[in-house]
């Protein structure tokens, strides 16, 4: 099979095309979730009006990747519709994991057959999660590709340090987590250094006690000056990334780093394995089920061979799993956080499947199961790939029919000088045009200790002068005592699927205090 590039392009927008159509033949074309339109948001002011703010004329730090945001300009610049661009950096994107995935089974498998070396790419191509992400409008996929593309630099024994800490220091533009990949990337530092130690200490050792001695000084000094240099570059992306948000909002991090930890930390008292636990079954949900077992034997193989960067990549994926079943416990929207780090896991699964399955000399029995394990593996590919797009289309209807929806009645039913407070800020900053309070603590992050409490929230309301309250009601039920029903979307697909219609309150002021 061809590897060139343009070549993975078409299957990647053949692969993405299929959910978009899904999409609007379920619904319309959109977004699944509603936090793209924020990203889209920044970017048409940006563009427009050159400010980095979601409510012009007010700069905030409510957008957790720049470098997503700056890539989606373009089609602001003549304020066009973002849609056509934005789903075809997600075909690219999809393409460039697709042909990482292919690199990276060649170097952990050199011997693997020709007409095997395609596997990889065409796994992540069909994997629902990812196809899911590439037409999600999220810098969900440019994540997961940075962190690939760190496991191949890693993989293949590239030793730029510098470049790599600096490649790594820049990715957290793209999510701050992606800071975590310092950790396999120190790790091999460490053990490449130490390998090259071994070898000259050996040989000094048959001559010269003190020569080998002196030998393994001289790693711990290469060890500390290649991590120094790894560090060097990392600082060189990620220091002017922290002063940016400090400029912006007075803080080291995005409003998102503290919004979204705060509104989910009941679900922290939960016990740390369970929550663990939850998060590592959301790449099993799919495919990923049958990888496990070659998860397993691939890393076993990986640690006899003593490659050190596959273990590092297989440590990773576990540690930014449990990073967010530490901070961020949830597993809502198909797992998006954990994504990123999705197709090192499949990855490593497909690699023992492919490294277990096609050895020479297996047994007519060993033959039958493997070739079973692999049509299995297909089979479930594909009939994933349908009922994800299935959930794609499901999820773009729900934004659309309800945020959507809202954010079009506010724009064509409120004054100009409204003040609108609500909790979903993405379709309502892009279509409603209005001031905005954001409930979540995003672009409004003086809600952040108290985005729960629905007294102080009634407070702040008032205070700010809020016109409109816009929620889910189950969200606020009593705030929402606190106004007039003005608006419901009537939308059939919330509903149908578990959920409520979004509604739209006048806001008469706060009714808590005389409970």
């Amino acid at each position: 099979m061809p590897r060139k590039p343009a070549f993975l392009l078409v299957l990647a927008a053949l692969s993405v095309s299929g959910y978009l159509l899904t999409a609007r033949a379920t619904y319309r074309l959109g977004f699944p979730l509603d936090d793209a339109w924020i990203h889209q948001t920044y970017a048409r002011n940006l563009a427009q009006r050159g400010e980095w703010a979601f409510v012009p004329g007010k700069p905030s730090a409510g957008s957790t990747a720049p470098l997503w945001t700056f890539l989606l300009i373009p089609p602001h610049l003549g304020g066009g519709s973002p849609y056509a661009w934005t789903f075809a950096l997600g075909m690219a994107l999809l393409a460039g994991l697709a042909w990482g995935g292919m690199r990276t089974l060649e170097v952990w498998l050199p011997d693997l057959p020709a007409g095997w070396r395609w596997a990889g790419g065409v796994f992540l191509l069909l994997e629902w999660h990812m196809v899911w992400a590439a037409s999600s409008g999220m810098e969900t996929l440019l994540a997961a590709f940075w962190a690939l593309a760190v496991v191949l630099w890693l993989s293949a024994g590239k030793r730029r340090r510098g470049l790599l800490g600096a490649f790594i220091g820049a990715g957290v533009w793209v999510r701050p987590d992606l800071l975590t990949l310092l950790g396999p990337a120190l790790w091999v530092v460490f053990f490449d250094e130490l390998r090259i130690a071994k070898f000259r200490g050996a040989d000094l050792a048959q001559a010269d006690a003190g020569a080998a001695e002196s030998a393994w000084w001289e790693a711990l000094r290469r060890v500390l000056s290649q991590s120094g240099k790894l560090l060097a570059g990392f600082a060189l992306g990620f220091l002017p990334y922290l002063v940016f948000n400090r400029l912006l909002a007075g803080a080291w991090w995005p409003n998102t780093f503290y919004a979204k930890q705060n509104e989910y930390a009941i679900l922290r008292e939960i016990p740390f394995l369970a929550r663990l636990g939850r998060e590592l079954t959301l790449p099993l949900v799919g495919a990923g089920a049958l990888l496990l077992p070659g998860a397993v034997w691939f890393l076993w193989q990986a640690w006899r061979r003593r490659q050190w960067a596959v273990l590092g990549s297989a440590l990773w994926f576990l540690g930014y799993i449990a990073v967010y079943a530490w901070r961020l416990p949830v597993t809502y929207q198909h797992g998006r956080y954990v994504m990123p780090a999705m197709p090192v896991f499949f990855l490593l699964g497909l690699a023992g499947v492919l490294d277990a399955t096609l050895r020479d000399g297996l047994p007519l029995g060993g033959r039958v199961l493997a070739r079973g394990w692999l049509l299995s593996l297909g089979v479930v590919l594909l009939l994933f790939y349908a009922l994800g797009g299935r959930a794609y289309g499901q999820d773009v209807a729900v934004i659309g029919s309800e945020m959507g929806a809202v954010a079009r009645w506010v724009n064509a039913n409120t004054p100009k000088g409204s003040l609108v407070a609500a909790h979903d800020i993405g379709a309502l900053g892009y279509f409603g045009e209005r001031d905005i309070l954001d409930l979540a603590g995003l672009v409004s992050p003086e809600v952040i200790p108290f985005l729960r409490d629905e007294e102080r929230l009634a407070r702040f309301l008032d205070g700010k002068g809020a016109s409109y309250l816009v929620t889910f009601p189950g969200w606020y039920p009593r705030l929402v005592a606190c106004g007039d029903l003005v608006y419901r979307t009537g939308g059939m697909f919330s509903p149908l699927l578990g959920g409520e219609n979004m509604a739209v309150y006048r806001w008469r002021g706060n009714c808590l205090a005389n409970e």
